[in-house]
């Protein structure tokens, strides 16, 4: 059977490039030279970008093979590690849009002891959905396993997983007020099997609802699914 991904994942990974390759101080001369001198400008990305936002909104599923290629377009770059975590911490707010507002005030709201099994149940739900992972917990960690991991050896040292760890930490922010050291103690590129993260949420405090809007959200649609 053909290997799929949430749309929201592809997505995830074009508008981190398109973040990335534009300037804060675009301006209007320059559009069309840069749009020749950065992928993230280009008409290609944008047609792709527009497809994946509508499958996004359809709640659909794409082949997983065009997100690894996606990956290792991305994995040749030379700032692909600042790339890589820019699309983790879009595809942690956005899905953790799709939570409902009441969800998320008690998530905010509740003493820690009983915030923190709430999260786990839509991080979980969360990592399984859109990163095809799953999620336990261990004493005072969370573990993150991602068996076909979609960045793996794409970029060298590991840089690809880099992705699933940076989504792991904004999304235990959003969900929590913080978290703390978020370490990659398994690499399927290292012969281990699978990608497994650890993340110490142990030493959280229930903080202010973060803000969880950036200039590439705001041209997107938030979802309206329920994780």
């Amino acid at each position: 059977m053909l290997a799929t991904v949430d749309a929201l994942l592809p997505l995830s990974l074009l508008e981190a490039v398109r973040d990335v390759d534009t300037p804060a101080d675009l301006e209007s001369e320059f559009v069309d030279e840069l749009r020749n001198k950065r992928l993230g400008l280009s008409e290609t990305v944008y047609l792709q970008i527009k497809r994946y936002t509508d499958a996004v909104r359809k709640r659909q599923r794409t082949a997983q093979d065009e997100s690894v290629a996606l990956a290792k377009l991305i994995g040749r770059r030379p700032d692909a590690e600042a790339v890589f975590r820019a699309a983790g911490r879009y595809l942690a707010r956005e899905s953790y849009g799709t939570i409902n507002g009441f969800t998320r005030r008690l998530l905010r709201l509740l003493p820690s002891v009983l915030a923190r099994p709430l999260a786990f149940r839509r991080v979980r739900a969360i990592a399984g959905r859109y990163a095809n992972g799953s999620v336990r917990r261990v004493g005072g960690h969370v573990h993150l396993e991602v068996a076909r991991s979609v960045t793996l050896n794409t970029a060298p040292s590991s840089i690809g997983c880099s992705y699933y760890e940076s989504m792991l930490r904004e999304l235990l922010r959003l969900m929590i007020g913080g978290v703390g050291s978020v370490d990659h103690v398994r690499c399927a590129g290292r012969g281990e099997g699978t990608c497994e993260w650890r993340a110490d949420w142990k030493t959280f405090e229930t903080a202010p609802a973060p803000h969880t809007s950036s200039p590439t959200q705001s041209s997107q649609p938030t979802q309206q699914a329920h994780a």
